[in-house]
């Protein structure tokens, strides 16, 4: 479980914050009228914040090279091993 967490950290991240933004902007700007589709429910706004963060977060993301990839498996190898 630790080990998904911290594989998706960022994207987690980004998703509770995107979300966060969303509800605000809901709060905040929102729609007087209610015929925006996005910002006339906040359950709308929020779900798109948190698509739009997700989305956003994947731009930070640290691409693996070749030899951090192997340095992984090599350490799987090593605990499987070891067990």
């Amino acid at each position: 479980m630790k080990t998904a967490v911290r594989s998706y950290r960022l994207a987690i991240t980004g998703i509770l914050f995107g979300a966060c933004a969303g509800y605000l902007y809901y709060h905040f700007v929102g729609c007087a009228s209610g015929t925006c589709m996005i910002t006339s429910k906040p359950i709308n706004s929020t779900a798109y914040g948190a698509i739009m963060g997700w989305l956003i977060s994947g731009i930070f993301k640290k691409e693996e090279t070749n030899s951090e990839q192997n340095k992984i498996e090599n350490n799987e190898q090593h605990k499987e091993n070891n067990n």
